[in-house]
């Protein structure tokens, strides 16, 4: 008997398994019970660096970057303003700066527990890369280009980001400052970054631009950094704050001690669940489960991956699923780079080596278009779960690292 949640607060049980069944992905420790509490506490005592309320002065433009996709964002950036007011920052001083990725996905308004009064004067700013207008100049890189940024980071005094810690495997994640660059940069610069070449976390190109990444926090003079370490879905299993470095160092201890599996055996059958609400119902969640969900598949087995997913794909699938053959597809996606070429390149590496079942909330003919089949309800998914002779099921999905055996 399995119980796999999906999606925001969904709950399958699947009884009668036929064969053998392992569940994987199961994070090892307590979720907090109060992330506000914890944030604060983590602001109060950070890593390496002096409290939070003896680095502002009243005068202080301070712009919160919240990066995509953080658990419990609004709670987070509730304890942070808090603490920000507490030490005697104008409210009309705070910015929180989201991306649009959060923003199209439904995300609620981080600024949502704050009261009313508060938070008319604290400003919500989504991110446009496309905007010139919103784009400032940061300085040049190493080969002469422009390195362009949200125009509030560029003008504040203070930069705190909030993020989230993932894999360094994980595919559109590049390190502690991922929540700054290239997340606010100008679209030229995200397409940059959607290469397949970023696909191989243990790459060349993915290390070049990692180290791009940490060199445009340190221009702009970002000393300060908040991250939740994820439990699964929209827990929370810890919260840090500090010099970005220690809390980088204590973040990967504390995130692989969670999220490690071994690959012992291999199954024909990889359920995968993409817990979570709007802001995690994403397309590359769903790449970044079918990413693990092939390092546990038998060769020429199965994958289904189970999550909320309502939003079309982007430019990327959608090609994948028009184009004449994978291969032309992929070459035009390396090319051109759109905004979810990395998914795009993960479900067709899927495709490529397993048969592959969705269930979401997307209509079936747009599913079967994509050349996966849809599950149309959890009965349908059970009924398939019990036409397989063995079953590996993979909670929490995109957080899980895959260890031994070939990613």
């Amino acid at each position: 008997m399995a119980d796999v949640r999906y999606g925001d607060n969904l709950c399958l049980r699947i009884d009668g398994v036929n064969g053998a069944a392992t569940e994987v992905g199961v994070p090892r420790g307590a979720p907090l019970g109060d992330v506000g509490a914890a944030t604060t506490a983590a602001i109060s005592d950070p890593l390496d660096y002096p409290p939070l309320a003896q680095s502002t002065t009243p005068g202080d433009r301070v712009v919160l970057a919240l990066e995509r996709g953080v658990p419990q964002a609004a709670h987070i950036v509730a304890a942070v303003v808090d603490a920000l007011v507490r030490s005697g920052v104008d409210p009309d001083g705070i910015t929180v700066l989201r991306s649009p990725s959060d923003c199209d996905a439904g995300a609620d308004d981080p600024r949502r527990l704050l009261d009313a009064a508060l938070r008319a004067g604290i400003a919500l700013t989504t991110h446009d890369p496309a905007d010139r207008r919103q784009l400032a100049y940061l300085a040049a890189d190493e080969g002469g280009e422009a390195i362009l940024l949200n125009r509030a980071l560029h003008d504040a005094d203070l930069v705190l980001s909030i993020g989230c810690l993932h894999s360094e495997q994980s595919a559109g994640y590049y390190g502690i400052h991922n929540a700054i660059y290239p997340t606010f940069s100008d679209a030229k610069t995200l397409q940059r970054f959607c290469g397949p070449g970023t696909l191989n976390g243990r790459g060349d190109r993915k290390r070049e631009l990692i180290t791009d990444v940490d060199r445009v926090a340190w221009l702009l003079g970002v000393n300060f950094t908040i991250q939740a370490v994820p439990a699964g879905g929209e827990q929370v299993m810890h919260m840090l704050a500090g010099q970005p470095d220690a809390v980088w160092r204590r973040g990967r201890e504390l995130y692989h001690a969670i999220w490690d599996c071994p690959i012992v055996d291999r199954a024909d059958l990889v359920v995968a669940a993409v817990e979570g609400s709007a802001g995690q119902q994403t397309w590359e969640n769903v790449g970044r489960a079918l990413r693990v969900a092939g390092c546990f598949v038998e060769e020429d087995g199965a994958i289904a991956i189970c999550c909320g997913v309502s939003t079309k794909p982007g430019p990327a699938i959608q090609h994948l699923a028009h184009a004449k053959s994978r291969e032309a597809a992929l070459k035009h996606i390396g090319h051109h780079r759109p905004v979810d070429a990395l998914p795009a390149a993960q479900l067709a590496s899927a495709l490529d080596r397993s048969k592959v079942y969705l269930l979401s909330q997307l209509e079936p003919s747009l599913v079967e278009d994509l050349e996966m089949v849809p599950v149309e309800g959890p009965d349908e998914l059970v009924r398939l779960v019990s036409h397989h002779r063995s079953c590996i099921f993979l909670s929490n999905a995109p957080y899980i690292v895959a260890t031994g055996g070939h990613e």
